[in-house]
């Protein structure tokens, strides 16, 4: 983004309220140093800045582009990620999505689509789904693990946007968007959650009720 200096001023824009991109924990973010301004470049142009994390244990800098004219953030360094709890999955396909959540931060879609369909391959791997292609394999993972009807009809539309994105020749791959990638990611974690996660929150549960 090119801003002319002869239209940037000093400004104050105070607190602002976010998700860290270091620690993941939401927070109010307050100036890092007393004497660092933030930096308009007009009433019609973006508003730059940096603020720290109020968490103790993290303290991480947070870089910022406001639009001035509605007051909200658009933009940061690091990324903000889609918050994700990694607890109990298995590390190849915590590392696989996590990639998938990287390129998404990073506006990368298409590469976040990929990424997406790679974490359904490492799952059908895990659970020891058979077949020839990814769309045979999550056929069989339907009589292996127990998940709603609707959970695994959408890990076959994921496989089919992943698949798009893959290939040049498809018409679809460069149409995929912000809003596509993040209902697919969604969609993953539930998938995620369904077969990794529910049990041993169950687990967690019955072991409160015995040791009360």
């Amino acid at each position: 983004m090119k801003v002319s200096l002869n239209t940037v001023a000093k400004m104050d824009v105070g607190t602002i309220s976010t998700r860290c991109p270091h620690c993941g924990k939401e927070g109010t973010f307050e100036r890092p140093i007393n004497d660092v301004y933030d930096l308009s470049s007009g009433p019609q142009g973006h508003i730059l800045g940096i603020r720290r994390c109020p968490n103790k244990i993290c303290r991480g800098h947070l870089f910022f582009v406001m639009k001035s004219q509605k007051w909200d953030i658009f933009d940061t360094y690091p990324p903000i990620k889609i918050d994700f709890n990694s607890d109990g999955i298995p590390d190849r396909i915590r590392s696989t999505f996590e990639e998938a959540l990287t390129c998404h931060s990073n506006k990368c879609y298409i590469s976040s689509a990929i990424m997406i369909r790679r974490t359904l391959e490492e799952i059908c791997h895990d659970r020891g789904a058979s077949g020839n292609n990814l769309k045979q394999k999550i056929a069989s993972l339907r009589d292996i693990v127990i998940l709603p009807e609707e959970l695994l009809d959408a890990a076959d539309d994921l496989r089919l946007l992943g698949n798009d994105a893959a290939h040049i020749e498809s018409n679809e791959f460069s149409q995929i968007s912000d809003s596509e990638v993040n209902i697919s990611i969604i969609l993953t974690k539930e998938i995620i959650k369904a077969i990794y996660q529910y049990k041993n929150l169950l687990s967690e549960l019955r072991n409160l009720k015995r040791n009360s």
